[in-house]
C-alpha cells in the first residue's frame, strides 16, 4: 500500500484548477522559476512534499528558542491534517484560503490539509490585512493574531478561522464582541441562526515540533438565546480557557506542571513543553505561560503572560512584563515599554485597573527604544533585558 502522504485527493483545487501528481509538480515548477517570492516558497514546499523522501525539513520561528531546523515525517503530516479535519468537521471540496508564508509549518499545513482533504485551496500574498481584495466567502482559513485584527471588518468571509503563532490579546477579543454586538444592532429583531451568525474562531495550541496545533479552544462572543431572536445577548463573557486536544493525542503535566504530550501519530516521542498548564481532565487544559518566564517575587509565582493580558487594554504599543533581581523579593515585577511616554500616566492608568492583584502591580516602568524580534517578530524578552543592560 503505498503511503497516504503520495496520494492527491481527487477534489483537491490549487486556485481552481485540479491537478494529478505530475501536473501538480509542473506547477510547482513554474512557481519556482516564474513567480514571486512567496509563490517561489509553496513551489519549492510543493516539490519537496512531492518527491520520494519519506520526511522534510522545516524551520522553526525561534519564539521559544534559538531558531532550528528539524525532520517531520510526511506521514505525521498526513495524520495531523486528518485530526484537523475531523475536529473542524472539513469535508472534501470545502474551499480554503492560503495566506500564511508557506516557509514556516502553518503555511506548509493549509497546503497539506488541501490536498490530504480534498480542498480546494487559493492563496494570496501573504500581508498584515490579508482579507482586504477577497471579493468571495470560504469555508476555512488560518491567520496570525495580527491578520485577525486587521481583518475584523471582513471576516464574514471566513466560516472557520484558526488563528495561532501567538495568544491572541484581549484588545482583539473585545474587538471581536463589539463586532457582534454591531451586527446585533444591525439586525434589529431579525431572527437568524448561531451557525450562520458569525464566523467560528478557534485560538491554536502548538508549535513546529507538533506539526502546527494539538489543540484547539473556540471562542465564544455575544452568543444569543436558544431561540436565535437578535438583540437578547445571554452571554457575553468570552470563553478563552480552556484548549481542547484533537483525536489520538494524550496530555499530561511533569512535576513542574508543564504539559507533556503523547501523539503518536505525529511525534515518536513524548513532547515535554515548557508550557505551564492548569490540567482540566484528559481532554482539556488552561494555558498559564511559559516556565521560563515565571517571575518568583517575594515567593509568589508570577506569570507574565497572564498580567500582560490584563495590561493590554490600557497601554498603547507594544510591552512585556519581566522580573529583574531584587535583593528582598528575589525578583521585582517591572514594565518594559517600548518607545517613548509617561511613566506617571502609566501608573495612574495600572492603579485603577481592579483586574490585578496585589502582586501583580509593576514595581517600576522602563520606556526603551526597540525591542529585539525573532524573524516571526515575537518579542526576544531576555535579549531586550540585556540589550538595555535591565539583566544580570
Amino acid at each position: 500500500m503505498k503511503p497516504l502522504y503520495r496520494k492527491i485527493h481527487s477534489r483537491f483545487k490549487l486556485n481552481g484548477n485540479s491537478f494529478s501528481r505530475d501536473e501538480l509538480k509542473e506547477v510547482a515548477y513554474s512557481l519556482i522559476k516564474e513567480a514571486d517570492s512567496f509563490e517561489k516558497e509553496i513551489g519549492d514546499f510543493l516539490l519537496d512534499w512531492l518527491d520520494e523522501s519519506p520526511t522534510l525539513q522545516v524551520h522553526t520561528s525561534g519564539s521559544t528558542g534559538k531558531p532550528k531546523t528539524i525532520t517531520l515525517q510526511k506521514s505525521h503530516m498526513v495524520n495531523s491534517a486528518l485530526a484537523t479535519g475531523k475536529f473542524l468537521e472539513l469535508e472534501p471540496g470545502d474551499s480554503a484560503l492560503l495566506c500564511l508564508p508557506v516557509v514556516y509549518i502553518a503555511g506548509k499545513m493549509m497546503l497539506v490539509r488541501a490536498i490530504v482533504l480534498g480542498l480546494e485551496l487559493d492563496y494570496v500574498p501573504p500581508s498584515s490585512k490579508p482579507l482586504i481584495d477577497i471579493r468571495k466567502s470560504y469555508d476555512f482559513c488560518a491567520m496570525v493574531p495580527l491578520q485577525l485584527e486587521n481583518s475584523l471588518d471582513r471576516l464574514y468571509l471566513i466560516k472557520i478561522l484558526i488563528v495561532g503563532g501567538a495568544p491572541i490579546t484581549q484588545i482583539v477579543l473585545l474587538k471581536l464582541e463589539r463586532l457582534q454586538e454591531r451586527k446585533l444592532q444591525r439586525a434589529k429583531g431579525d431572527v437568524v441562526s448561531t451557525k450562520n451568525f458569525s464566523t467560528e474562531v478557534f485560538e491554536t495550541y502548538g508549535m513546529t515540533e507538533t506539526i502546527t496545533h494539538i489543540a484547539l479552544k473556540k471562542l465564544r462572543v455575544g452568543l444569543i438565546d436558544n431561540l436565535g431572536k437578535i438583540g437578547r445577548i445571554v452571554e457575553r463573557q468570552t470563553d478563552t480557557l480552556n484548549f481542547k486536544i484533537l483525536p489520538e493525542i494524550t496530555i499530561s503535566t511533569d512535576d513542574r506542571n508543564c504539559l507533556r504530550i503523547d501523539a503518536p501519530k505525529i511525534s515518536k516521542e513524548t513532547i515535554v513543553t515548557n508550557d505551564v498548564v492548569n490540567l482540566i481532565s484528559n481532554t482539556e487544559f488552561q494555558w498559564l505561560g511559559r516556565f521560563d518566564n515565571i517571575i518568583n517575587s517575594g515567593g509568589v509565582k508570577l506569570f507574565p503572560e497572564q498580567i500582560e493580558a490584563k495590561l493590554e487594554p490600557i497601554i498603547n504599543g507594544r510591552f512585556f512584563v519581566a522580573g529583574l533581581a531584587d535583593e528582598r523579593l528575589g525578583q521585582k515585577l517591572v514594565l518594559i515599554v517600548e518607545g517613548e511616554g509617561e511613566k506617571e500616566e502609566i501608573l495612574q492608568k495600572i492603579r485603577l485597573l481592579q483586574t490585578l492583584e496585589r502582586f501583580e502591580v509593576p514595581i517600576e516602568i522602563y520606556h526603551v527604544t526597540e525591542f529585539l524580534d525573532t524573524d516571526s517578530e515575537k518579542i526576544r524578552r531576555m535579549d531586550t533585558l540585556r540589550r538595555f543592560k535591565l539583566s544580570n
